[in-house]
């Protein structure tokens, strides 16, 4: 597809450029690439930029806005836990994905750790609530100053 075509030229840019994984993803709306991303893991030290969510990033900087309804995501990998909670968060309906969570592991990422904590089949992190009270206040307050429904 052309879209991922774009994708996976996202993807040999950052490999090319020594930015991160071999991760690329473009956002399209309207026919129009409106965001363009790829990992930049290791040259922006952080582990929030994946390609999606750089792609993510770069379209509602793009179209002035964070509600990416009516835009869809091309991507050259299955989407991590945190990129998929980041489209769904934007309101995309459709994202495409090339290879799968089996072809990411068999190159040396771990995403099926993240997977399987969410099942409930490991334990690497602790939650806790802390501080229950004070925080409900907060929301209180934000609902008061915003006019805001609900939270």
């Amino acid at each position: 597809m052309e879209y991922m075509k774009e994708a996976l030229k996202e993807a040999y840019e950052g490999i090319k450029a020594k930015h991160g994984g071999p991760f690329g993803s473009v956002v399209v709306k309207d026919g129009k690439i409106v965001g363009r991303g790829h990992n930049r893991v290791l040259l922006k030290h952080d582990p929030t930029c994946h390609g999606e969510m750089e792609a993510i990033r770069d379209a509602c900087k793009n179209l002035g806005t964070h509600d990416l309804t009516g835009c869809e995501i091309y991507t050259t990998a299955e989407p991590c836990p945190m990129c998929l909670g980041a489209i769904l968060w934007s309101n995309m309906s459709k994202a495409y994905y090339g290879c799968n969570v089996n072809d990411t592991d068999k190159i040396g990422f771990r995403d099926d750790r993240f997977y399987d904590y969410l099942k409930g089949g490991n334990d690497i992190l602790t939650l806790e609530e802390n501080d229950r009270e004070e925080c409900l206040k907060l929301f209180e307050d934000y609902l008061k100053d915003t006019g805001a429904e609900r939270y």
